[in-house]
């Protein structure tokens, strides 16, 4: 069994496959049966090297000063190799041919140190390019002197699109670099085109689950409206009746709904509000954000204000609920189409990692492009929270009043001031901090697609609602003991939910602040840090948890007469599990060992004890 000799941790230098490049990466790994190293590299790339890939630190100024050395009569040449020998103008033929193909030999075996940027990279190409034509001119030789030039040329433009690139570690180089690039010469420069890498893995199903998928979830909608404005409540009324397809419909809904929309878009783009950056993207690009979503929500509630004062009918919404969801499908499909199509005109660097599969259904419905804009509007970021979080704000306080109408109160129910209450400091806590989402998985990671689309304008505000549609119909009593029972669970919740989001967004913007020095870190290879403590050492996810707490709180004050004010905690609780597990993978690829790490520190996922 071959020795290892580098240790789990220690800092070497590491050849990028199929160049002779080498970076400073650090060792994860050794597995004995391959003999593989596991490297990650400093911008989190994470590869398998065999033993002859891998160098000590001092590997390359060891070899620079012994080339210096035995090289030193030499001014013109940039080669750094030990077998280049001193040869003059007058010697034999023999002798320059001897002189050529030791350079040539050069060329290809030279091992070059680690290239910090890609400008380094060209402006080094260019100096060695200069040398060489130099040198061989004065052999005047034209003829061999164009053969090794191309050698030397077709060695450096290969190392430049190698080290531009940013390949995975499954590539086979050379085969990588015809499949992913294209080379162009034009006015001796060189410009690389490249095309999006193929989505490898396959989420939600694939493209049969994707496919059941766009079906699924409207009909899910239409069924649990359809429920709660039922009379009965008992588990033997399931299905309910299907409504008749002439009352699905109403153009009058789909206008309200689109100059909702646009009313919204309006109220983004006011020039009121800070403008911050994002996090860096996969492509290296930041993008600008407006965050100004409180104040849209506050002139929303002056609008709002002023039609109640108007005495503008908002009973209308209630009672067209079903029809202003579906009008919100077609708009969601529309807009999801739009975005499909102009995906295909985007560069392929602004696609997302997991919407390229070069399936149709499965790409439509995850979404191809990342974060798509149309000058400095960006469609993802602003129906992340604007048309469907304020939306089910509206809708709530329509069913509060419609709920007082049809139960004959001149006040609303306890149970109904609960729901209202929760959800929207829920909202308004959203709102307050914006600039929070933007370091999330939507925005991060996931293309803008139907799922999204759908998710932002039609499941958020018309499933997240149940609980107050459910009571309209269903009232339910509340003693005081029990409201503030529920309060009570409800505070717990938003305390866990809140305290653990700031803390995870201060640490980001300052890791060094003085009020984080108590925090336990781990470090990582990609200069960032986990936290070990504080919240996040209590569960992996403890946001997930002050969420899933705040859900019961809200789903409790409907009673327990039906499992239908329910769905949205049992929902929501699927959807933290599987986005648990699709942050688990990226985080284990993104911070390998220190990852593994965390996990034996901090054992519980998202419940403790239990999950």
């Amino acid at each position: 069994m071959p020795t290892k000799n580098f240790s789990e941790g220690e800092m070497v230098m590491g050849r990028w496959p199929g160049s002779h490049l080498y970076y400073e990466v650090q060792v994860t790994g050794y597995d004995k049966s391959t003999q593989l190293y596991a490297v990650k590299y400093k911008d989190g790339t994470e590869l398998d090297l065999k033993e002859s890939d891998v160098k000590p630190l001092n590997y390359f100024k060891t070899k620079k000063s012994h080339s210096r050395s035995s090289s030193r009569q030499r001014s013109r040449s940039r080669s750094r190799s030990p077998a280049r020998t001193q040869t003059s103008k007058r010697s034999t033929s023999r002798g320059r041919e001897t002189k050529k193909r030791v350079q040539k030999e050069d060329v290809q075996k030279e091992d070059l140190p680690a290239v910090k940027s890609v400008h380094q990279v060209q402006e080094n190409s260019t100096n060695n390019k200069a040398t060489y034509m130099s040198e061989y001119k004065e052999e005047k030789e034209e003829n061999n002197t164009k053969n090794i030039y191309r050698v030397v040329e077709h060695k450096i433009r290969r190392e430049i699109v190698t080290d531009r690139l940013g390949l995975p570690s499954n590539l086979r180089a050379k085969k990588e670099e015809r499949k992913f690039v294209e080379l162009e010469t034009k006015d001796d420069r060189l410009n690389v085109k490249k095309q999006a890498i193929r989505t490898q893995e396959w989420e939600f199903g694939g493209r049969v689950g994707a496919f059941f998928m766009l079906f699924l979830l409207p009909a899910s909608v239409i069924l649990l409206l359809s429920m709660c404005a039922e009379d009965d409540t008992s588990i033997l009324s399931f299905p309910p009746p299907f409504p008749a397809f002439h009352t699905l419909w109403n153009s009058t809904a789909l206008g309200i709904f689109v100059l909702w929309f646009l009313f919204q878009a309006l109220l983004y783009l006011l020039p009121i509000g800070k403008v911050v950056e994002g996090v860096p993207l996969a492509n290296g690009k930041t993008l600008k954000y407006r965050i100004n979503a409180f104040y849209a929500f506050l002139l929303c509630a002056a609008a709002l204000g002023a039609a109640l004062y108007n005495e503008v009918n908002l009973s209308y919404i209630y009672d067209n609920l079903l029809q202003l969801a579906i009008s919100a499908m077609v708009f969601s499909l529309l807009l999801s189409a739009y975005l499909y199509v102009r995906s295909w005109r985007v560069p392929a660097d602004e696609l997302a990692p997991g919407g390229n599969s070069g399936s149709f259904v499965y790409d439509f419905f995850i979404g191809r492009e990342l974060n798509p804009r149309i000058r400095n509007f960006d469609l993802k970021y602003f129906c992340e929270l604007r048309p469907g979080l304020m939306g089910w704000v509206v809708i709530n306080l329509v069913l509060l009043f419609a709920e007082m109408k049809v139960q004959g109160h001149d006040m609303p129910s306890l149970a109904m001031i609960l729901v209202n209450s929760f959800q929207l400091l829920y909202v308004l806590d959203a709102l307050w901090n914006e600039a929070a989402v933007l370091t999330t998985m939507d925005i991060v990671h996931d293309g803008f697609g139907f799922m999204l689309t759908f998710g932002d304008l039609v499941w958020v505000p018309f499933t997240y609602s149940l609980q107050a549609f459910y009571l309209v119909n269903h009232p339910n009593e509340l003693s005081w003991p029990v409201a503030l029972a529920i309060i009570a669970l409800n505070t717990v919740g938003y305390i866990i939910f809140r305290g653990a989001n700031s803390q995870k967004n201060a640490f980001r913007r300052n890791p060094c602040d003085p009020k984080l020095a108590h925090l336990k870190t781990i470090p990582t290879a990609t200069g960032k840090s986990l936290i070990v403590s504080g919240w996040w050492g209590f569960v992996r996810h403890p946001n997930y948890l002050g969420d899933l707490i705040m859900a019961l709180a809200w789903s409790l004050p409907c009673g327990f007469n039906h499992i239908l004010p329910y769905f949205y905690v049992i929902y929501f609780t699927c959807l933290l599990v599987h986005r648990e597990a699709r942050d688990a993978r990226q985080c284990r690829k993104k911070y390998g060992v220190a990852w593994n790490k965390y996990c034996q520190q901090v054992r519980y996922r998202i419940f403790p004890y239990i999950y």
